[in-house]
């Protein structure tokens, strides 16, 4: 394994705490009642966000795994890995390193294998879906927006995350199918526990 220099990973850890601290102190926003899921304090969700920052931390230090193509979350303990790399390689890299993470309980992979490459034409295209996906979850009042992550590479969209029952995940697909420009709409979300 290849590491970056000392001074980019100080740089790196700095500004994923700097970031958790930001999004456990503005995360909160009011919803309406909804059916009771396995609940969790503010204090695991303060775990779970130093987790995510720490598992985060720990792939950028490894020059080998191109980290920012991964999204990172995390549910009392349980990692979930999902995005999209290079190759199976990478794939088994972050695995690995996310098991190392003290704290770490399980590692879900929800990692896709890239396709060909892509046009800066394709890029965008990509970033106006994943944009309109998530617009779209977020307007829907069935579908807890805040837990599930979208990623868009070559019109497939792959959505993570940790919900709270089947249809939820059901109409997250459904709305997520019906935005322009989606070729596939793939699975990667979890029922809470």
């Amino acid at each position: 394994m290849t590491k970056n220099p000392l001074g980019l990973r100080i740089a790196c850890t700095t500004l994923a705490g700097v970031m958790t601290i930001y999004m456990a102190g503005c995360s909160k926003v009011e919803e309406p009642a909804r059916a009771p899921a396995a609940e969790t304090t503010i204090g695991t969700e303060i775990d779970d966000s130093l987790l995510t920052t720490r598992v985060k931390a720990a792939l950028l230090d490894n020059i080998d795994i191109k980290s920012l193509d991964l999204k990172v979350e995390t549910r009392k303990g349980e990692v979930m890995l999902s995005g999209f790399v290079d190759n199976q390689t990478q794939i088994d890299h972050a695995l690995a390193i996310a098991r190392t993470v003290p704290g770490v309980v399980s590692v879900n992979n929800g990692v896709s294998l890239k396709g060909a490459p892509t046009t800066i034409g394709t890029k965008i295209d990509d970033a106006v879906i994943t944009a309109q996906v998530k617009a779209a979850l977020m307007a829907d009042d069935s579908v807890k927006s805040a837990d599930i992550a979208a990623v868009t590479r070559d019109g497939v969209v792959q959505l993570s995350g940790f919900v709270n029952n089947q249809p939820q995940i059901d109409r997250a697909l459904a709305v997520a199918g019906s935005i322009k420009g989606v070729i596939r709409v793939n699975n990667e979300m979890t029922i809470k526990h």
